[in-house]
């Protein structure tokens, strides 16, 4: 039997499992701007084994014969790094600002992340110029405030600026009925100024989107013994292990069950995880 890491290389074993859909039959099906999101991180061997009885239930989105997308992200936050000490704090009114570029579909929108009830997570979106993705544009901080503000009923007071690059494929899923969706993540790479890191392509990061976190997706991948990795914000463990903030202790199960931390060295005074 061809073993996962006979194959790594690529995903053929991945991507060709499933039926395609397309971007409007997606979206027309489930574009769960308003969802429970529950995030593993799983190895590649583990993930094969819940593949077949996924590819029943799911279908894969597929444009110009592409399923597995580049997207390119850039997050912002202010000098003081508050959108992430909010994350890392547990604040239930805590935000994220980012501009992603799809870069195979030619699609870019400034994304505006708060949380609503439950734990509920909802996403603004506003089409976005990529010429201007290194920054916000006065109409992106614009809708950044007024989405905010109207969500929480407080100011935004945040002077943002970009923090963080990240750049990673994504295969996205979407249930044949039901409304659930499941992406998954491979290949991440982080950059902050001239420092960067690069996950292996053997660890995953998988993500189920359902009305109240419990869908199928989330059943199979238990009957392989994953379970939801709690701080698992891709944001905050780049942050964290590039040594950008000086308290990530939320962080270390998963940036443990990422590869990411070998040691702890001393940088001016403050501790900084080194990568492996």
């Amino acid at each position: 039997m061809t073993t996962f890491n006979d194959r790594k290389s690529n995903l053929d074993w991945l991507i060709h499992s499933f039926n395609p859909i397309t971007l409007d039959d997606l979206n027309k099906k489930a574009e769960m701007l308003s969802r429970i999101d529950n995030k593993y991180v799983v190895r590649g061997e583990s993930l094969q084994k819940v593949i077949p009885e996924i590819a029943n239930e799911f279908e894969i989105l597929e444009i110009d014969t592409n399923r597995a997308f580049t997207y390119d992200t850039h997050y912002f936050d202010d000098p003081e790094r508050s959108a992430y000490y909010e994350h890392h704090q547990g604040l239930r009114k805590g935000f994220k600002v980012r501009v992603r570029r799809y870069a195979d579909a030619d699609l870019c929108f400034l994304e505006v992340k708060v949380k609503g009830a439950r734990g509920m997570t909802v996403k603004h979106r506003l089409p976005y110029d990529p010429g201007q993705i290194d920054a916000l544009s006065a109409e992106a901080f614009g809708f950044a405030k007024e989405t905010y503000s109207g969500h929480y009923g407080k100011p935004f007071e945040y002077d943002l600026k970009r923090a963080l690059d990240l750049r990673y494929k994504r295969i996205t899923l979407v249930a044949k009925v039901g409304g659930e969706r499941m992406t998954i993540d491979t290949d991440l790479q982080f950059w902050s100024g001239d420092k960067s890191i690069k996950i292996s392509p053997d660890i995953f990061i998988v993500e189920t989107k359902s009305a109240l976190g419990r869908g199928i997706a989330d059943l199979s991948l238990r009957k392989v013994h994953e379970r939801p990795t709690k701080r698992c914000s891709k944001y905050c463990v780049g942050m964290a292990a590039l040594g950008e903030v000086s308290k990530w202790n939320r962080f270390i199960p998963t940036m443990r069950k990422l590869n990411l931390i070998t040691g702890i060295s001393m940088n001016h005074g403050v501790q900084i995880l080194k990568a492996a």
